[in-house]
């Protein structure tokens, strides 16, 4: 029977057949450049021809670096800690390491001091900390950190690093359009109160009203679903004809149970009301009209983060809490036509 076929190839095996002594084996895998083209050459073809996989384990040791990052995350269900969770992933594949993730149903002082210890004990380098609601803010800030942190959506208030989406800049640009196209005022359906993103979109429609000087009407609150937009959707339909004709949606899926609401009510969109989201999710260009919204680039968050959190593994990142803000893009469909005057 064949060796390939009674136990994987080792590196000293990959050194015999290459004809070269095993730490020059270890010098090409390290990519370390006191190596001649000829002898890297004649390695790598014995790499290839016994399909040799390098033990991650035994390299950890000789390095004292795993490759593994840790991410913790609550509310992955949703659409921005998802696209977040997945494009973090994507970022540190690319950068060659593995990112081991803990989910928390909540997130306080308990539950992130055991996800920190978990992560520790399994030998990550860094932590990227997804936490877009307040209560985790307040529970990572308690923490001593045995390994570089970088927190995504939780604001700029740690004195940690951070990246965020200017969720302010985004409501403005909103809240901006709608007062462009000629609306009187622009209503708000916020999402939960706990949740950072949440507040700062509060923060930036109140302030384009009032720098245009006109009073905020009264804010609606929901908690991201297309339920709870719909419900809001019914109560906004009350207001049409007494004042009403442009909402400001805190998120693409709760406009979408507005959009719903107002249909049922017999309210024309855009025509008696214009409604704008936030996120850009997938399906916003086929709803019914298709959705102007606010489209946050988690890519770039999670490049950004990942390249972030690196630098401070290597210390190559500035001393103080690095903030990096990531600037949204409006995209106009055809659910925010200019109002009729």
């Amino acid at each position: 029977m064949a060796q390939s076929q009674l136990r994987p190839p080792t590196m000293a095996d990959v050194a015999r057949l290459a004809g070269v002594s095993h730490q020059t084996v270890s010098r090409v895998l390290g990519d370390h450049p006191n190596v001649r083209d000829e002898t890297r050459a004649k390695v790598l073809h014995a790499i290839e021809e016994m399909g040799y996989r390098p033990n991650s384990s035994a390299r950890a040791l000789a390095t004292r670096r795993t490759r593994t990052l840790g991410v913790v995350a609550s509310n992955t269900t949703l659409y921005g800690p998802a696209s977040t969770l997945f494009a973090l992933e994507e970022a540190a594949r690319a950068e060659g390491y593995l990112v081991s993730t803990v989910s928390l149903r909540e997130m306080t002082v308990e539950t992130f001091s055991e996800a920190l210890d978990h992560l520790r004990d399994g030998g990550v380098e860094g932590v990227v900390a997804i936490a877009p609601r307040q209560s985790a803010v307040a529970a990572l800030a308690e923490l001593r950190h045995p390994f570089p942190v970088v927190t995504v959506g939780s604001g700029h208030g740690l004195g940690i690093p951070s990246v965020n989406v200017d969720q302010q800049l985004g409501a403005r640009l909103a809240t901006g359009h709608l007062l462009a196209a000629g609306h009187r005022t622009v209503w708000h359906l916020a999402g939960p109160e706990d949740w950072q993103e949440a507040a700062d979109r509060v923060i930036g429609w109140r302030a384009t009203l009032e720098a245009a000087g006109i009073a905020p009407p009264p804010m609606l609150s929901g908690d991201w679903s297309p339920l709870s937009g719909y419900q809001a959707g019914q109560e906004l339909a009350g207001w049409v004809g007494r004042g009403l004709t442009a909402v400001f949606v805190a998120n693409d899926q709760m406009a979408l149970g507005v959009l719903r609401a107002l249909r049922e009510a017999g309210v024309r969109t855009p025509r008696d009301v214009a409604v704008v989201g936030f996120d850009d999710i997938p399906e916003s260009g086929f709803f019914a009209p298709p959705l102007t919204t606010v489209r946050q680039d988690f890519s770039a968050v999670g490049k950004r983060s990942i390249a972030l959190l690196l630098d401070l593994i290597e210390g190559r990142a500035p001393s103080g809490a690095s903030r990096i803000v990531i600037e949204p893009q409006f995209v106009v469909r055809a659910s925010s036509s200019p109002h009729p005057p």
